[in-house]
């Protein structure tokens, strides 16, 4: 199935490459669910560039956020990978929402949200309680910069509570988890075709 559409996973892990990651192991599985429905995509480990603290598009000195701008406002789906630490979303994850927030404002050549049209999914790992609330951080911002969310637009594995497993040391994934992120997938490259089809209509004159 080839539908053009592509896809972009930053990874927020703490973990740099090549270190195994829980996060990039369920970001990787739902890349490869967008596969499956024609989405071409790869993911960038956000821990691995030097992206500056801010909230503009560009803080300069070798910041390396303009180039992953531009991956994302080339792709038709952004996924967010984030691990659970200390009960909240990672403070890789809570960087790349800063640093969108410099789109707030900004507007394609038809009046449109330079990030409108554009859909957004979550992927959320962690040994302790916290994926709902990170989950919902993440939909928040996703949608405040234009992003849209699909129904059910967000996968997650929780391990159990003061315990030592991670997601990637599992004989196998649960199949709650598979199916989850296989739904998700499925919605996003569903809306994301709708949404090329049918763009929003601009809101300015």
């Amino acid at each position: 199935m080839q539908t053009g559409l592509t896809a972009l996973a930053l990874v927020c892990t703490l973990t740099p490459s090549p270190k195994p990651s829980s996060t990039q192991l369920l970001a990787d599985q739902l890349l490869e669910e967008l596969a499956a429905w024609g989405v071409q995509g790869d993911s960038i480990r956000t821990v691995d560039l030097d992206i500056r603290a801010g909230v503009t598009a560009d803080e300069g000195d070798g910041d390396q956020w303009p180039g992953v701008r531009t991956r994302i406002i080339d792709a038709d789906i952004l996924v967010v990978a984030a691990p659970i630490w200390m009960g909240h979303l990672s403070s890789e994850g809570q960087r790349v929402l800063e640093r969108l927030d410099a789109e707030l404002g900004v507007y394609d050549d038809e009046g449109r949200a330079i990030l409108a049209g554009k859909v957004a999914v979550t992927a959320i790992v962690g040994n302790e309680d916290g994926a709902h609330h990170a989950t919902a951080e993440l939909y928040q911002g996703l949608n405040d910069v234009g992003f849209t969310i699909p129904s059910q637009g967000g996968t997650y594995w929780v391990g159990e509570a003061m315990q030592s497993v991670d997601f990637r040391d599992l004989d196998e994934v649960p199949e709650a988890v598979a199916s989850t992120t296989a739904l998700v997938a499925a919605n996003a490259a569903h809306l994301a075709s709708v949404l090329r089809e049918h763009p929003y209509k601009p809101s300015r004159a």
